[in-house]
């Protein structure tokens, strides 16, 4: 039972990993507290159940399409309705505040769509749902494929933000934009950049989670929840720290569930969290004050 609560603890974490670092960009790098970020995520979990319900496309292939989609939505939504408030904003306190109000407000419309188009009901399609034998256990093979997409997405993100000129331009915006700027690094651009990829790490995660989840069109505020609680855990605009966190958080809750109660998963969420901002304000791996 202990190897079956790991591993799906680890499935868990991976996906809470994934959907954490695209939050972790926008509101490390760009700025942007994005409240409407777990409907990102859902919107793309019904595209992966649509098409694999009309398709018969597996949500494997459905990636290939949500997050260039994610993307581009990421941007669309930057260049309408957040650089308006970037140029406006005399302060970043000031941007924090426009973004939640306007994300917040974001938030209810993409709900409210999804609630016209698929329902109040909850939403689950069977794929590769088939047990597999895993260190001498049984584990469903489609949270091994979300296992596994989360550990090669997460992982091809970190090593481009950490091993590419692009990566270290957008970690600079991150630490400093105004030194940034001064070496030459547009700014704007980079944080457009950073929320667009946030919008596409959303999507990704999204696919991932509808393969062995159900969800509902009003599912988003728990995902943005946990996606904020992670990044805050691990350090605003640390991308090893959210992958961390996520991983923490996973486990904790599905060691909870297995051994205890699964009533307690959502206390043992906020616990942790309020238990790491006492011991290390700054998160798991943020920077601490001077």
């Amino acid at each position: 039972m202990l190897v079956t609560a790991i591993l799906s603890g680890l499935v868990l974490g991976g996906t809470y990993a994934l959907l954490a670092m695209g939050l972790t960009l926008q509101y490390g790098i760009a700025r942007i507290m994005n409240l409407a970020y777990g409907e990102l995520i859902i919107v793309a979990a019904f595209l992966a159940y649509t098409l694999f319900a009309t398709l018969g496309l597996s949500p494997v292939w459905t990636l290939f399409i949500a997050i260039p989609a994610g993307f581009a939505l990421g941007w669309g939504i930057y260049g309408v309705l957040m650089q308006p408030l970037v140029r406006r904003a005399r302060t970043p306190a000031g941007l924090e505040i426009d973004s939640i109000l306007a994300t917040f407000g974001l938030l209810f419309v993409i709900q409210g769509l999804l609630l016209v188009s698929f329902g109040a009901n909850f939403t689950s399609y069977s794929y590769l749902n088939v047990a597999v034998d895993v260190f001498g256990t049984k584990l469903a093979a489609n949270r091994l494929i979300a296992l596994a997409l989360a550990v090669v997405l997460g992982g091809a993100i970190y090593f481009a933000l950490t091993r590419t000129l692009w990566g270290t331009a957008l970690r600079a915006v991150s630490v400093s934009p105004v030194s940034a700027s001064l070496v030459g690094i547009d700014v704007d651009r980079a944080a457009r950049t950073a929320f667009a990829l946030g919008g596409a790490l959303a999507a990704a995660g999204g696919v991932v989670i509808s393969m062995y989840q159900t969800f509902t069109a009003t599912s988003g505020v728990v995902f943005t929840m946990k996606a904020l609680i992670i990044v805050i855990m691990g350090g605003v605009g640390n991308i090893l720290g959210a992958l961390s966190a996520g991983l923490v958080l996973g486990l904790a809750e599905t060691l909870v569930a297995t051994y205890v109660d699964p009533g307690l998963t959502l206390a043992t969420t906020y616990g942790l969290f309020i238990a790491i901002l006492l011991w290390r304000p700054t998160g798991l791996f943020g920077r601490a004050a001077r």
